[in-house]
């Protein structure tokens, strides 16, 4: 894997550099900087504008995306450059992970009528996985979907379902058939958000955020053609989606900008004769940090090497799952380390997490950060269960 910039490699860099400082909306710059959660429309807005560019669907097949395909070494570059500018984090459930099953599984009729949609940031899905009591064994769900009448009536629920509460559409795993085997019987449904019978309610996180929900089905009517694949296909389907959507979790880039950011921040704060940055344990801690980032750094990118030849990411993806949401933990735990008190979540009767009253302008959003991220290395397969997979993929265990 070579990966030493050629000159039009750094010309492409120029050229997303230019494109950044001419095309990033000021307004949503400056809501990310402040860690300001953003709306919808605000996510939408900016995932046209690198729609337009054709720098959205890069993981595509062209004959899907449409667009110029860029090289193995460009997706780093392009990915490392919208990291450093922190630009918001594409919103995955759509063109990360609902529209490779579709390319790949889907009917032609679904390709044509869910890709582009999907490509332009018109339709917003989410994902119905999880459900109560059926979380890392996913294969134990229950949410059952019974074939009358050219329908398939749904009936369930699914919990923690990321910003259910903005979705157009959600992708289901549903049980057609009880089975001796538990992943036999599981189906690949789409499901209209609008169908009757469908009911969102909010699940407020420790951090004070309402990013994940409940969604209830109750007799909720889904036509036959919003099957993917064949009935009993949804087991291999989802895993296929998870090892793209872990394969994304790591967030490589952003975490090389959090951590310049924590190193900048530290050796501004005066300790002693010198500075935090300069204090031997916290440095360690730091440089200890960052070679491990680099470490699944290459990892990554050898991931994007075999997916750009026309493979998938396999065990590496679990590799990338479990050191990218360690590494997102323990930098957001150096942050509260560093600002001591400044960290401490003061409650107030309106906000949980508040503490924009003391410290530093940075400190508000520290305490709440690192409380949303202790979920990282539960959601998308908890890193228990990657470390079965690495074992029976790599080890044969």
């Amino acid at each position: 894997m070579d990966l030493k910039f050629s000159d039009s490699d750094i010309t492409f860099r120029q050229e997303v550099i230019d494109f950044l400082a001419a095309e990033y909306p000021s307004d949503i710059k400056e809501k990310q900087d402040k860690r300001i959660p953003l709306d919808k429309d605000e996510i939408v807005r900016w995932q046209k504008i690198l729609n337009e560019k054709g720098w959205f669907t890069i993981n595509w097949p062209v004959q899907y995306s449409g667009q110029e395909e860029l090289s193995v070494t460009q997706k780093y570059i392009l990915q490392e450059e919208l990291a450093k500018a922190n630009t918001p984090t594409t919103i995955p459930f759509g063109v990360g992970m609902c529209a490779p099953v579709l390319y790949s599984f889907g009917t032609e009729e679904q390709k044509q009528k869910f890709l582009p949609s999907i490509q332009n940031s018109d339709v917003w899905w989410c994902q119905g996985y999880s459900e109560p009591g059926s979380g890392s064994d996913l294969a134990s769900l229950k949410t059952k979907a019974e074939l009358k009448d050219n329908k398939y009536i749904v009936n369930g629920t699914k919990t923690w379902t990321t910003l259910a509460q903005h979705a157009d559409w959600i992708f289901c795993l549903v049980r057609t058939e009880t089975t001796d085997i538990k992943q036999e019987g599981i189906s690949f449904l789409l499901i209209d958000m609008k169908t009757p019978g469908i009911e969102v309610k909010p699940i407020i996180t420790i951090d004070g955020s309402h990013e994940v929900n409940m969604v209830y089905f109750d007799n909720v009517e889904v036509p036959v053609e919003n099957l993917v694949g064949e009935e009993g296909q949804g087991w291999n389907i989802a895993k296929f989606l998870l090892a793209h959507e872990r394969s994304g979790i790591a967030g490589i880039a952003a975490l090389k900008r959090e951590l310049g950011k924590l190193k900048e921040l530290s050796s501004e704060i005066a300790l002693g004769d010198g500075t935090l940055l300069e204090d031997t344990q916290f440095r360690n801690k730091i440089e200890e940090t960052e070679i491990e980032l680099t470490a699944t750094e290459y990892t990554e990118l050898r991931t994007l090497a075999a997916m750009s030849q026309g493979g998938s990411p396999g065990a590496e993806s679990s590799i990338l799952k479990i050191k990218g949401t360690e590494l997102q933990q323990t930098i957001s735990e150096l942050f509260v380390e560093m600002l001591g008190y400044y960290a401490h979540p003061f409650y107030d009767e309106t906000e949980i997490g508040s503490n924009d009253t003391v410290g530093p302008d940075y400190a508000a959003p520290v305490m709440p950060h690192y409380l949303n991220y202790r979920k990282v290395s539960i959601y998308g397969g908890s890193n228990e269960i990657q470390r079965n997979v690495i074992s029976k993929a790599i080890l044969g265990l």
